[in-house]
């Protein structure tokens, strides 16, 4: 008895626990308000009908106005609010059988013309029309919106193997570099010392293999590099001199070569990323030329370009292989090429080298008749040259 008494006194000193300093309780009537709140808009619409019913209702010879403002708000508020289906169709039933109900009562008092009845009917048909032809283009919306996001999917993905690719080959290419280079010195070492025409005739071979090789990476770090943004070091480059250094390297080749049209032209670019790219369109003319045809390397302006062309009479190019020769391992002709050293990388390097100064790529040719390559260039004024 006594431990009852205790506890019972204990329960009724018990301190009462305090809300936290600061903290607010939500009274009942503001929750129920905060959710009553996203429907405020059909709630007055809802007022907004009865109130027009009973206006039908009282006053029958202008009952027409409120019939309509009642039809009216309908297609507003759906137009804003847009309805499930299920929902739509118990507002419309509910609509048709408020409006239909009192416009029924009044034919049956001798009130309104029989006539009058039909047009519930044909207004709630009217509004079950806009209904499917909204919801119609609203799932076309969607599907064009899922469509769109689709292909950002697919066009992110393939960005990003892009860009994977890219990464392949310039770590290919750097990790290639070393050995290859390390390869070739001892070919060329072995070839210097053997005594043996045979040993020698294979070192030969394999430096000349491995000289290719190395030729090939270098391309594609170069092509690999040339969407970086410090792929192009700017600074202005006289287009006649490119011409003419390039013509004292290539001399040597059992080739005519013949300097055409040379105008005074100075374009802004790198002048390493040029030469590689003229070097490159004289490399597929000497490629599909034989010794004694002729090779003519020009530059001229062309409005606000400068546009350096080399042509050839050698054997020329199909027009149906026209549009994939600047594709990256596209040969126009195999055997050829492949003598020559070729790789399918030096028209795409022109073009990407050619692009990277916001400039272009043009090939006139036909078989038998030769090649004509044009590499347009942005020329600049001669004030911004000096």
């Amino acid at each position: 008895m006594r431990t009852q008494d205790r506890d019972r006194e204990i329960q009724r000193t018990a301190p009462v626990p305090l809300a936290p300093r600061g903290a607010r309780l939500a009274p009942p009537v503001r929750t129920s308000l905060e959710r009553l709140r996203p429907m405020a808009p059909d709630i007055a619409w809802a007022v907004f009908v009865g109130l027009n019913l009973v206006a039908m209702r009282l006053l029958s010879n202008w009952q027409t106005v409120p019939f309509l403002a009642i039809w009216v708000s309908l297609t507003v508020v759906y137009g804003f609010r847009l309805w499930r289906l299920q929902p739509t169709i118990l507002t419309l039933a509910a609509v048709t059988l408020a409006t239909g109900g009192i416009i029924f009562v009044q034919v049956l008092k001798g009130q309104q013309d029989a006539d009058y009845l039909a047009e519930v009917p044909l207004i709630a048909l009217m509004f079950l029309v806009m209904v499917w032809h909204g919801r119609r283009r609203l799932a076309a919306t969607q599907e064009r919106l899922t469509a769109m996001e689709q292909v950002q999917r697919i066009s992110q993905e393939n960005l990003r193997l892009l860009e994977q690719q890219r990464q392949f080959l310039q770590d290919a290419s750097h990790e290639l570099g070393t050995p290859i280079t390390v390869a070739l010195g001892h070919a060329e070492l072995i070839e210097r010392a053997a005594t043996d025409q045979a040993v020698a005739a294979d070192a030969r071979v394999v430096a000349g293999e491995l000289a290719r090789l190395r030729r090939l990476t270098n391309r594609l770090l170069l092509l690999a590099s040339a969407g970086n943004p410090d792929f192009l070091h700017l600074a202005p480059v006289s287009a006649d001199s490119l011409v003419l250094d390039a013509l004292e390297r290539w001399g040597n080749i059992p080739r005519r070569w013949r300097l055409g049209e040379v105008a005074e032209a100075t374009v802004l670019g790198d002048s390493d990323r040029l030469v590689a790219a003229l070097d490159a369109l004289l490399e597929n003319a000497v490629a599909h030329t034989e010794p004694g045809d002729t090779i003519e390397v020009t530059v001229r302006l062309e409005g606000w370009n400068a546009v350096l062309a080399v042509t050839d009479s050698g054997c020329g190019i199909p027009p149906t292989e026209l549009d994939r020769i600047f594709r990256r391992f596209t040969r126009a002709q195999p055997g050829r090429s492949r003598e020559a050293g070729g790789f399918g990388l030096g028209l795409p390097i022109v073009q990407a080298i050619a692009e990277a100064h916001h400039g272009s790529v043009r090939v006139h040719s036909a078989s038998g008749e030769g090649s004509t390559f044009e590499m347009v260039i942005p020329a600049v004024p001669d004030a911004i040259a000096s």
